[in-house]
């Protein structure tokens, strides 16, 4: 094939252990070197290979190649299984190609030269994702370093009924998008197509009994028994079965929901039957108290009718009785018409004279009302007479005022003249301001003075203040010069400023915290004995000797704003600790550390608060790390990499053991420091440099501060000083201030005299003219007063001819009056003589009245209660109630509203004898229940009826799939036990049986110790290497009966100890192919080394050599697609990953080794190296050397 660039790679030195791990370019091409001759001559050859020592094969080499060559085996590849691998820019490789053979394929290689690359090719380009490989989530990220797009061919063995030649499926990852695009024999198609065909063959990247990534390998052991027996039926069972457990667990499911819900059907049936029974008797006594309710019932609205009876009946009664009355009244009319119509006109003549009387005296009622008003207007007129003259007098008196006004303001006229005339003084207003001002700049001046030697005091108290903390800091840096505590203090400021500063903030401010804040282990710690001052020292970094531990959030979040925010403090380590002592035990008690050489743990040699303690034990594990005063002894070394300690001290030495846990207990590596010697928890003697230098800068600053207490003293007496000038031009200023207002006073007075002069004439006048104003106003009174007698006059005419008018009305009443009386006489003497009559008359019409009111009173009773009838009648109708329709039916004609007020009250009595309660509540409760006690009956027949069909499909498919599982397992069983006895083990595989199908499991037994009996396979019986011994016997068991054509196991050999690696590679490769031609390993009995490399002689179908340039060679290039097969019996395809091997192991011939070849020595074009030459040669020189 064509040659590539191979890029260079990383030495093994410096290669992590992971195995596809992308390595970028280094340089364009590979770095060519010389072979070396026998005579040391560097030079390039292009003839047979050469093994590095300088030996070519010869003859006889290439007899023995023949011989290999034809003890192989012819089978082929089964359908499905992995004819070739190609890949380009696919994780480390460039270009490589794979030729696995048709049974077990052994693909070894260092770490990080690209076996899980492989795997990871298979997964990838057979359609399934990357999830099923546990490493890169996205399909770009397989694509090389460097590169844009890797392409993945995989040939699958086609079946010869289906296919006419092998299929080929290709896959390009694109680096760009995250996107893959697929490809079967050259034609585009897609994922779903390529994992439909991929399925056809039974593969099944997603089940771990046949796909086992290296980092799927904790999957796997972690997968529980439920889900092993579900893989395991995927591996080897037919799709039919995984259908008929898929269906035994859904029938299942839906049999115990329907048991369940016929329970609790049975359940609610009883109780609501219980409940029935109960109530039986009281619903009985209530349904008869509705009877009787309903009786009452029907009674009450029935009232209407015989009500309606009786009032009809006494209405035709009424109307009778009033017509008689109506014919008598007219009979009696009749008999006393003539007596009545003299009586009659009396009667109309009385009328008459009595309303012209009414009239008279009417008149006369009017006339004193006229009479009235005249004399209410004299009245008024007097008192408006009194008025005037009161309104006159007034005016008089207010004259008399004015003109003593007049007379006193003349007065006060003739004193402003005189003061006007005379000579006004003089004032200098500008020299008394001038005066002050130069007063006032003196005190302004002196009070500058004031505020300069105040600062300066101010300036002379700092001084004195600060010189004063530095005294008290030099004397407590003495103190603490002789103290334990001082001296850390003193290492904690040396060590870190700002952690320093922020614990003094602390110590003064604790009160403010909910909880205390301890200092940093620095200062809160000690190491009680001195002796192991070095190792504890050695345990801790200096952030955590510098930690800050808060004991909650919320002093946690104040400080760390103080600290950071106001004080500007950086280097601060915090931590908030709310766990104790308690939560940190050690793993084992202190008596057992002796036999590991230890004395006890750190937590035991440091004393300090219990917060900080706990969180040095959360950050340095302090409970779990052991000390020990002398250096570990490799057999004391090898227990404490087998025990629970991972981390302990000694005297020279500090030593950390680091567990790779997924390889097996015993993939351990251990990290070793020096102790280095303590610097802080130390005893040092004092500084007397330190101590000297102190107590002269306290003495020189006791000095400076006499010497500042004196300039102080000399600036508050000048002070003093002017504070009393400034008093005295104080009161000076006073003094002038008040001169001069006194005579600005009497200046404005003066000044003021014209404008009052004018405002007395100007009053002088105003009053004048109100003397003229009050004359005028006391004519106007005298005119309205003459007015006024006048109209008095006239009135009491106007009286005098009402009073006359009064007069003459009287006469007329009397004599109306007079006629009136006679005119009642007569009538009163002629109704004396009908009197009887008349009264048998109006007793008559009275009856008759009395006896219609009564008709219209019947009448509208009769009316009201046939209207209630009516609307009985339309709710009857309306609601169809048959019985109150029945009830009035049979109503009797002769029954009365009392005998049926009786009945009622009489069933009342009844139903207040019996018990009262909520009755129509309880009997439609009692109903329904009766109700869904038919339709619970009617359910739990049904539920029985599906409960038997579900157990019959149960059974049915039962009968079919358990014997078959139980066959398989049983097979499965007798493999694993064969497996685990080729080891000197014992093992066997059942079904875990539970009456749930989705608990139904594989468990597994196994024993490694004839002492102990068979034991369920878990984590916690068997140690790593045995669970993967396990594992891969379970494993191995199924391959005689896989459906799938191939199946992946990388590195299940890791933490297996070597003789159950021999045992467990012997057997795999025993069931892999077929136990025929089985090889022995000769390295052990001829081992000899070659420039470094184990020459190893096996016996191989082929050799095929993969490296990063695409290199590939296969041995006899002409037998793609064959491998053994034992007994004829047909072999799953079977690859084994490993990155290491034991020497004398067991081969076959119908298996295959893949060894990866790759790094900086590949040459570019890989055919020009012969592998299966060098391994002929290599076998040829070591028989050589036998027979020599």
């Amino acid at each position: 094939m064509p040659s590539a660039v191979t890029p260079q790679r990383r030495s093994r030195e410096n290669s992590s252990g992971e195995e596809d791990s992308q390595l970028s370019d280094a340089g364009g091409s590979s770095i060519k070197r010389a072979r070396i001759n026998l005579n040391g001559d560097a030079r390039r050859t292009s003839q047979s290979p050469v093994l590095l020592n300088g030996y070519r094969p010869n003859g006889s080499d290439a007899l023995q190649q023949e011989k290999l060559r034809a003890g192989r085996s012819k089978s082929k590849h089964q359908p499905g299984s992995i004819v070739r691998v190609k890949l380009a820019n696919f994780v480390t490789y460039t270009a490589v190609e794979f030729l696995p053979g048709p049974s077990l394929n052994m693909v070894i290689g260092p770490n990080g030269t690209g076996k899980s690359t492989l795997v990871c090719a298979i997964c990838l380009g057979l359609g399934w994702g990357p999830q099923h490989l546990g490493r890169a989530k996205d399909v770009s990220e397989y694509v090389k370093h460097g590169e844009q797009e890797a392409t993945i061919e995989i040939e699958l063995a086609g079946d010869p009924k289906r296919h006419g030649r092998n299929p080929v499926i290709k896959c390009n990852i694109k680096r760009e998008n995250n996107k893959s695009t697929f490809s079967i024999d050259g034609k585009p198609s897609n994922k779903k197509a390529v994992i439909e065909l991929c399925k056809s063959f039974t593969i099944q990247i997603d089940n771990l009994c046949q796909f086992l990534p290296q980092d799927k390998v904790v999957e796997f052991a972690a997968m529980t028994p439920v889900e092993l027996l579900r893989s395991t039926q995927r591996a080897v069972a037919p799709q039919e079965m995984l259908d008929m457990h898929d269906e035994l667990k859904e029938h299942r499911q839906k049999q115990r929901s329907i048991q369940a819900k016929a329970q609790a059907d049975q359940d609610a049936l009883e109780n609501l039957e219980n409940r029935q029974r109960m109530q039986a008797d009281d619903v009985q006594r209530m349904r008869d108290r509705e009877v009787i309710k309903e009786r009452v019932r029907l009674m009450e609205a029935s009232r209407p009718f015989p009500a309606y009876r009786a009032a009809k009946k006494s209405f035709v009664e009424a109307k009778k009785t009033k017509k008689e009355a109506i014919d008598e009244l007219d009979k009696l009319k009749n008999d006393v018409e003539p007596s009545l119509r003299v009586l009659n006109a009396k009667e109309e003549y009385q009328r008459q004279i009595e309303a012209a009387t009414n009239a008279k005296r009417k008149a006369v009622a009017d006339a004193e009302k006229t009479a009235d008003n005249i004399d209410r207007k004299l009245q008024s007129l007097l008192g408006r007479k009194g008025e005037l003259e009161a309104e006159a007098e007034a005016e008089k008196n207010s004259a008399r005022e004015t003109r003593k006004d007049i007379t006193r303001t003349q007065g006060t006229i003739v004193a402003l003249k005189r003061q006007i005339d005379e000579e006004q003084p003089n004032l200098d207003i500008s020299g008394y301001n001038e005066r002050i001002r130069g007063k006032q700049k003196a005190n302004d001046e002196a009070g500058q003075k004031v505020l300069d030697l105040k600062r300066q005091l101010i300036d002379i108290g700092s001084q004195g203040q600060g010189k004063k903390e530095r005294i008290m800091q030099a004397q407590k840096d003495l103190e603490n010069l002789e103290s334990q505590a001082g001296q850390r203090e003193n290492k904690l400021r040396q060590a870190s400023q700002d952690t320093f500063k922020a614990w003094e903030w602390i110590k003064k401010h604790q009160d403010e915290f909910e909880k205390p804040v301890f200092g940093p282990p620095m200062v809160e710690c000690s190491v009680a004995d001195p002796r192991y001052v070095d190792q504890i020292e050695t345990l801790l970094q200096r952030g955590q000797m510098l930690m800050i531990t808060c004991q909650t959030k919320n002093d946690f979040k104040k400080l760390g704003d103080i600290l950071h925010d106001r004080l500007h403090l950086a280097e601060i380590n915090m931590q908030h600790m709310t766990g104790t002592l308690a939560d940190f035990p050690p793993p084992i008690e202190r008596d057992q550390l002796g036999r590991y050489g230890l004395t006890g743990w750190a937590l035991d040699y440091i004393t300090g608060p219990e917060p900080v303690m706990a969180m040095l034990c959360a950050n340095v594990r302090l409970e779990r790390t052991g000390v020990g005063d002398q250096d570990t002894t490799p057999e004391q070394f090898e227990l404490l990499q087998n025990g629970p300690i991972e981390n302990w001290v000694t005297r020279r030495s500090s030593y950390k053991i680091v567990r790779r846990r997924e390889y097996g207990p015993s993939a351990t590596s251990t990290n070793v420091r020096d102790v280095r010697r303590a610097q802080v928890w130390t005893n040092q003697p004092i500084d007397m440099g330190a101590k000297r230098d102190l107590q002269e800068n306290i003495e020189g600053w006791t000095g400076e501060i006499t010497e500042l207490k004196s300039e102080a003293a000399t600036a508050q007496k000048v002070i003093e000083e002017l504070r009393n000038t400034i008093r005295e031009t104080t009161e000076e200023i006073r003094d002038l201030q008040t001169e001069k207002a006194g005579k600005q006073k009497l200046l404005s007075e003066l000044r003021a005299l014209p404008t009052k002069l004018a405002q007395q004439v100007e009053k002088l006048a105003t009053a004048q003219q109100s003397i003229s104003e009050l004359r005028q106003r006391l004519a106007q009174i005298k005119e309205k007063q003459d007015q006024l007698t006048q109209e008095r006059a006239e009135t009491a005419i106007e009286y005098v001819g009402a009073v006359e008018t009064l007069q003459a009305c009287h006469l007329e009443v009397y004599e109306a009056e007079i006629m009136l009386i006679e005119a009642n006489s007569d009538l009163a003497t002629l109704a004396e003589k009908n009197a009887a009559q008349k009264e048998l008359l109006v007793l008559k019409g009275r009856e008759v009245e009395h006896l219609d009111k009564e008709v219209a009173r019947l009448r509208n009773a009769a009316t009201h209660l046939l209207q209630k009838v009516k609307e009985v009648m339309a709710l009857v109708s309306e609601q169809g109630d048959t019985a109150l329709d029945d009830h009035i039916k049979a109503l009797s004609e002769e029954q009365t509203s009392e005998q049926l007020e009786e009945e009622i009250e009489s069933e009342k009595a009844r139903l207040e004898l019996m018990h009262e309660g909520n009755d129509r509540g309880v009997i439609k409760e009692f109903e329904s229940r009766e109700k869904r006690i038919a339709t619970l009956r009617t359910n739990l027949e049904g539920l029985k009826e599906d409960l038997e069909q579900a157990g019959e499909r149960i059974q049915g498919i039962r009968e079919r799939w358990e014997p078959e599982l139980d066959r398989l397992v049983g097979l499965i069983s007798r493999s694993f036990g064969e497996n685990m006895k080729e080891i000197g083990c014992a093992g066997e595989v059942g079904v875990s049986k539970e009456d749930d199908f989705e608990n139904w499991s594989i468990k597994i037994l196994v024993k490694f110790r004839e002492t102990e009996p068979l034991t369920a396979l878990d984590s916690h019986r068997q140690s790593g290497g045995e669970r993967a011994v396990s594992t891969i016997f379970y494993l191995m068991s199924l391959q005689s009966l896989t459906r799938s054509p191939f199946r992946v196991v990388d590195e299940i050999n890791q933490g297996m100890d070597p003789r159950n690696e021999r045992l467990v590679h012997r057997r795999m490769v025993g069931i892999a192919c077929g136990g025929d031609g089985l090889l022995r390993d000769s390295a052990a009995e001829n081992h000899h080394e070659v420039n470094g490399v184990n020459g190893v002689e096996r016996s191989f179908d082929s050799v095929t050599v993969g490296n990063g340039d695409g290199g590939d060679v296969f041995g006899d290039g002409g037998e793609r697609g064959e491998g053994g097969g034992g007994k004829g019996v047909p072999q799953s395809q079977y690859f084994l990953i490993t990155p290491k091997l034991l020497p004398s192991l067991t081969y076959a011939r119908g298996m295959r080794v893949l060894c990866i070849a790759s790094g900086e020595y590949m040459p570019e074009v890989s055919d020009k190296v012969d592998f299966r030459g060098c391994v002929d040669l290599a076998r040829g020189l070591r028989r050589e050397v036998a027979v020599r």
